[in-house]
């Protein structure tokens, strides 16, 4: 593609980058104790959830993808540091659960995104390509619901070129706009890391991180 992008910054985020697998739950009872502050990654399958939170924490295999439904329907809680968390909910693409078991998880979704105190904010990713999917306004309607600060991320933004990527996150902001400032938009691509310092900035704001300790990686 010939488009020129400008490079992006390899500085490491301390804080992301020591980002650990904390526990799985299946069901809300199992989930870590309610205190604290974390954010909540939601994404339809092969939108790039989970390469976008590797990204975000500087790690090749922290968020693992699966195509067993057992492994889908669990929140995947990473530990930051004592207080903070990144949480990785249930994807959507599973076409050959019953129905019965997408509206039992689609259940428990909207109980944890409308009841955990400790949850600030909501990035909900998608491809750039296919923006704003039924399941994509079901999660932006429960988190405007639950009064969360809400992170737009349409991700793999190097498929297109600057002037399209540009004109699609243009076309979703009027599509979401409202009065609140609840919602926010941000062109993503993992592999370029397009896009990833203005997210961690986002995510510091969310979880009252100070200034961050920025690390230059070693070679």
């Amino acid at each position: 593609m010939s488009d020129t992008r400008p490079p992006q910054s390899t500085r490491f985020h301390a804080l992301y980058q020591g980002a650990r697998f904390l526990t799985a739950a299946t069901k809300l009872q199992q989930t870590p104790a309610d205190e604290g502050r974390e954010v909540a990654f939601a994404g339809r399958s092969n939108a790039g959830k989970s390469s976008a939170i590797n990204a975000i924490c500087h790690q090749n295999a922290l968020a693992r993808t699966s195509k067993t439904p057992g492994r889908t329907q669990q929140l995947i809680f990473f530990e930051l540091d004592e207080t903070r968390r990144l949480v990785d909910l249930p994807g959507y693409g599973y076409a050959k659960v019953p129905e019965r078991i997408k509206l039992e998880w689609q259940r428990h979704l909207s109980h944890y995104l409308e009841s955990r105190q400790s949850l600030v904010g909501l990035v909900i990713v998608m491809d750039i390509r296919h923006p704003l999917t039924d399941y994509d306004r079901q999660m932006l309607t429960w988190g405007r619901r639950a009064g969360l600060s809400i992170l737009l991320l349409l991700t793999k933004a190097d498929k297109l070129k600057r002037g399209a990527a540009s004109a699609t996150r243009l076309a979703v902001e009027r599509a979401v706009a409202d009065d609140s400032g609840q919602v926010e938009v941000q062109l993503f691509s993992a592999p370029e890391r397009q896009g990833l310092a203005q997210v961690q900035a986002t995510l510091d704001r969310w979880l009252h991180v100070g200034t961050p300790e920025l690390q230059t990686p070693t070679t």
